[in-house]
């Protein structure tokens, strides 16, 4: 959203207490110590991780989707500067830390759903802070059990550095016994009525010949 003047759009402020992540290792948001969720695209993560740190105080400007306590933001206030979303093309060239990825498992308690820019489920923070991640649809699917206080347990790829743990899960339930398969990416098929065009129709007609 770097097109987007962010001294026009709603600002909230208040202290960092924890970093999300995504699956590359990739701090992608925070969390308020208020329980606010703050997205922020994962271009920005090197530069998050510099300036900003549990406990910083930060002013954030950002767009709000409908029915989410969260903001996506375009720039945020640090006490270092203003972190700017200038686009993906200004990602800096400076390597970031690589996270620690392998087998996990994880169980514990919700503490609050977490959401993608447009406020679509992705997931939880568990009390500990440990982060469970699903594809959006499947993260839907499975909606009830990012409820906060819900006993919840899931297996999959995780992804651990200094900043955080998460586990991208390929099982989940509310508790290790009762788990359930998770579908990978969403796949767009045809329809059972679709008909691939028939290009020899189309481009060798009887009679006419180059």
């Amino acid at each position: 959203m770097h097109w987007i003047d962010p001294d026009h759009l709603p600002e909230v402020g208040g202290t960092v207490e924890l970093f999300l992540m995504n699956k590359h290792g990739e701090a992608d948001g925070f969390l308020m110590t208020d329980g606010r969720e703050v997205h922020v695209p994962p271009h920005l993560s090197l530069r998050l991780l510099r300036e900003v740190c549990p406990g910083s105080k930060v002013r954030v400007r950002g767009v709000r989707p409908r029915a989410v306590d969260m903001i996506a933001a375009v720039a945020i206030e640090t006490p270092k500067g203003r972190l700017l979303d200038e686009g993906p093309d200004q990602r800096p060239d400076d390597e970031f830390e690589e996270a620690k990825h392998g087998p996990m498992t994880v169980q514990g308690i919700v503490r609050q759903p977490i959401h993608g820019p447009k406020g679509e489920t992705r997931g939880a923070v568990l009390e500990d802070g440990r982060i469970i991640r699903l594809p959006p649809h499947e993260a839907e699917r499975f909606s009830d059990l990012f409820v906060a206080g819900r006993k919840i347990a899931a297996k999959g790829e995780g992804a651990t550095t200094s900043f955080g743990t998460m586990v991208e899960a390929k099982q989940i339930g509310p508790s290790s016994d009762e788990l359930k398969a998770v579908g990978g990416p969403k796949k767009h098929k045809h329809g059972p009525d679709h008909k691939k065009p028939k290009h020899h129709e189309k481009h060798h007609r009887p009679g006419h010949h180059g």
